[in-house]
């Protein structure tokens, strides 16, 4: 810009002189005097600089299309190159910006742009850096800050999520049951080894519902063990009933035993003659 030969440059700027079009240094902040009409400096900012990056459509790699916005940080570390070797070195970080975020993302599945940000930003500032450091311009951060999905893939991404919760949620409850199961089977062993414990345990609940105070309680403990009484009692007077129905058991005379029987009225043979009937038996 033209002057009179006298300048202040400010502590976030540094001053680019040329004289009659010709390179003549930096300026460092502070009054700064040069040759009236010969001279002219640009003053370049070195403070950071924020620019978003309007969203664009993206189709990804496994073909869903996706609107991207993202923002970027950068700032001027040379003044003479962001002077002498571009023209605008703002439009060129967002046009550059634009360019390198849809290529990222059009090279990555949606699962990785939704889960795996830190990767793409860090993948989106390198690339910039790379392309930029011949500006005299450095790239400090890049962020994807919104990601629009269409509404058909919301929804089955809805349906998804629901469908992995129900699963864990019957996979615990399963896991639960086998854990009860278990303890169950564990309390059981031991009232069958204590038959008492059942009887604590009745109590325990008992204790348990009558802290409400809202309901009457009839427990018939007492009746059981009578019922139990009584059917012993009936089974024990069953027994020598049954006992005595039953004939007596007579022993079988063996077959060829040739031994006289003095009780015997006939000689004893292995084949016999009933004097009665006058047939042959054995």
């Amino acid at each position: 810009m033209p002057n009179l030969g006298v300048a202040v440059v400010r502590q976030y700027e540094r001053g680019v002189v040329f004289r009659l079009g010709r390179l003549r240094g930096v300026r460092n902040p502070g009054i700064r005097f040069m040759i009236p009409l010969a001279d002219r400096m640009w003053k370049v900012p070195l403070r950071t600089v924020t620019m978003p990056i309007p969203s664009q459509q993206v189709i990804t790699r496994d073909n869903v299309s996706i609107g991207v916005a993202a923002v970027t940080y950068f700032r001027r570390v040379d003044p003479v190159k962001s002077i002498v070797e571009i023209e605008d070195v703002a439009s060129a970080i967002g046009q550059i910006a634009q360019t390198t975020v849809r290529n990222v993302v059009g090279q990555s599945l949606l699962d990785q742009v939704l889960t795996n940000t830190e990767a793409l930003n860090q993948q989106i500032k390198e690339l910039l850096d790379h392309l930029t450091q011949q500006w005299g311009v450095l790239v400090l951060l890049v962020e994807l800050k919104d990601i629009e999905l269409p509404t058909t893939m919301q929804r089955a991404m809805a349906r998804q999520a629901e469908a992995e919760r129900e699963k864990r949620a019957k996979i615990i409850a399963a896991e639960g049951e086998a854990l009860s199961a278990d303890r169950l089977a564990e309390a059981a062993d031991v009232i069958a080894d204590h038959p008492i414990a059942l009887q604590l345990r009745n109590l325990q609940i008992l204790a348990e519902i009558a802290s409400e105070k809202n309901s009457t309680i009839i427990f018939p403990a007492q009746f059981l063990e009578s019922a139990r009484a009584l059917s012993r009692f009936v089974d024990q007077e069953r027994r020598p009933t049954e006992a005595a129905r039953t004939p007596p058991v007579v022993p079988a005379v063996p077959v060829g035993d040739r031994r006289p029987d003095p009780d015997w009225p006939f000689p004893r043979d292995d084949t016999l003659t009933d004097p009665l009937k006058g047939q042959a038996w054995t």
